[in-house]
């Protein structure tokens, strides 16, 4: 398994979304563009009551932006365009008329963390730590914030993005509000996520479409305010701050 992906496989009405990438789940822009236009197939697909969104592998849950398209944006329109990516998944998401169950196996960084974020209902293991990154290179969650601060309150998303150094555990995680569960193991998780999403199937899909409507209340801005946003990252990943740290990383 090292070439990158997104795949839909549909079992007993739930729909599972799942992406990869052998840097770490790290989501360079081909691959956010397909996320995002999977979602929005997933939520007009009848075939499809309930999503989960996962990533592949046992360890990294999303590693966030990838570092080497990062590196080579030397406009801030490429750069727009690029951190547009996640604001396209997270307004998929957003827009989805079903319940998207997230399933964090591993550590997740930076946009990962916004892509838990938009979850609308999200479990974990244990070893699901979280860090908001970007300030560490010169940016800023500046895209993905709005949904981290939707999930964990303006108190949580700033300490954690401020502190961009640290990651904070699951647990930690688990009491602002990001995870619903935190499990022992990957096993466990994915019996939990299994049995939690075949139960919601068997729901008024109505119901649910119009829950998750008024859940998401409050935020139809949001294709503005995220477009708006990824300007931002897109001119600062341009500052010699930036240029020079992401050299560190080569």
């Amino acid at each position: 398994m090292s070439d990158p992906y997104v795949k839909l496989e549909i079992e007993n009405g739930v729909g599972y979304i799942e992406f990869f990438h052998p840097a770490h789940n790290s989501l360079p822009g081909d691959i956010l563009a397909e996320l995002a236009q999977t979602i929005t197939n997933a939520g007009t697909n009848d075939d499809i009551k309930v999503i989960v969104l996962k990533s592949g592998g046992d360890r990294t849950f999303c590693a966030g932006a990838s570092f080497k398209e990062l590196i080579n944006i030397n406009d801030a329109e490429t750069g727009r365009v690029f951190f547009s990516g996640f604001a396209n998944v997270i307004n998929a998401m957003r827009k989805c008329p079903k319940f998207i169950i997230g399933r964090v196996q591993g550590k997740t960084v930076g946009g990962g963390v916004g892509v838990a974020s938009a979850t609308d209902y999200c479990m974990a293991t244990k070893f699901a730590s979280i860090k908001l990154s970007e300030l560490n290179v010169g940016i800023g969650p500046f895209v993905v914030g709005p949904a981290v601060e939707r999930k964990l309150g303006l108190s949580g998303m700033s300490q954690i993005a401020i502190d961009a150094n640290s990651f904070y555990s699951a647990e930690w995680a688990k009491q602002k509000g990001l995870f619903a569960h935190v499990y022992e193991s990957t096993e466990e998780l994915d019996e939990a996520v299994k049995a939690f999403a075949e139960n919601l199937c068997s729901y008024n899909t109505e119901a649910m479409r119009d829950m998750k409507q008024m859940f998401w209340k409050g935020t139809e801005d949001w294709d503005t305010l995220l477009a708006e946003r990824a300007a931002i990252s897109g001119r600062l990943v341009l500052s010699d701050f930036t240029k020079n740290k992401l050299k560190t990383y080569k």
